[in-house]
């Protein structure tokens, strides 16, 4: 019961509007998905969800003896009497074929299954805003970089900074507010990636491994609690554990997109092809933590939708012309 109220409330925070019946068909779904595991085994059930693309996909590991694959298409029939001891389990495959948009089964190497279960839930889409980083005085000098790295902060200007962007989005509407903080960050990005080149004494274009070294940098500058998950030629993953806003964050979530802004501009500038973004976790709605994950060049066709997109040398360089 604790797993399905769980879940219920994850994909609450990132649904589409109107994603109600799904939810709850997604908690039947996970709650006939686990029960079945837990009747076919005596060690531990454990679960994943992930919702990198438009719908969600719980993963359900156990190490039990297995069942064949074929049982989700075409799964016995509980009320046959020459199937007692999958009864249950073929009522609840059934549920589950008859409220999943996609199923599928696989027998582990070692011992036991794993169920991969799509749930009918539809992600909130997103509206990407790639401002061009404008140049003004105002900005931080590179000789006021503290000796362990990047620009500190103050309280009050973190209240500052909350309250505009809160103000902004009661005013004008949360689109506003994401697209005024998108431009700051795509400002204030890019000077602080040339604090990192010039810390490090870096040139040409960065890679992945030193866009994710920045990254955590800049964040733990500022109180942020970054790490790099994954850095590769298409894609760097990072997680966080918490908001260098504090939970002040929850008043202006619209604060996400500095994040989106800073990393999509730091990745963009050093990929011809460009960068997205996808902030596929967020303390500011109510995650325990935030993943973020920074495609280089052109993302995977399935998370266009949810994605900030930002511009490459290559498209910056025509678009100005």
């Amino acid at each position: 019961m604790e797993v399905r109220h769980e879940l219920a409330a994850y994909l609450s925070r990132h649904a589409a509007p109107g994603s109600q019946e799904g939810i709850v068909d997604a908690e039947l779904i996970s709650s006939e998905a686990v029960g079945n595991a837990m009747r076919h085994t005596r060690g531990p059930v454990w679960l994943t969800v992930s919702w990198g693309a438009e719908q969600p996909v719980l993963t359900v590991y156990d190490l039990g003896e297995g069942f064949d694959p074929q049982r989700l298409l075409d799964p016995p029939d509980p009320y046959d009497d020459g199937n007692d001891d999958f009864a249950e389990s073929g009522r609840g495959l059934l549920i589950v074929r008859a409220l999943s948009p996609q199923v599928r089964a696989s027998l582990r190497a070692g011992a036991g299954m794993v169920v991969e279960v799509a749930l009918p839930v539809r992600r909130r889409r997103t509206v990407s805003h790639d401002p061009p980083r404008r140049r003004t005085t105002v900005l931080p000098a590179l000789d006021e970089a503290r000796p362990e790295g990047g620009f500190g902060k103050e309280s009050f200007l973190r209240a500052l900074v909350v309250q505009l962007a809160k103000a902004v989005e009661e005013q004008h509407g949360p689109e506003a507010a994401e697209a005024a903080v998108a431009q700051v960050g795509s400002d204030v990005g890019g000077r602080m990636e040339e604090e990192f080149r010039l810390a490090g004494e870096v040139v040409g274009r960065l890679t992945p491994e030193q866009m994710g070294e920045s990254y955590v940098r800049l964040k733990h500058a500022i109180d942020g609690e970054f790490s790099v998950v994954e850095a590769g030629p298409n894609r760097i993953v990072l997680e966080n554990r918490r908001c260098p806003f504090g939970e002040s964050v929850r008043r202006a979530p619209a604060l996400c997109r500095m994040t989106s802004s800073v990393f999509g501009g730091i990745a963009a500038r050093n990929s011809p092809e460009g960068a997205s973004v996808v902030l596929e976790e967020r303390i500011a709605v109510g995650d325990p933590g935030c993943r973020v994950t920074v495609y280089l060049g052109e993302p995977p066709e399935h998370v266009v939708p949810f994605a900030h997109r930002y511009g490459g040398v290559g498209e910056r360089a025509t678009a100005s012309r």
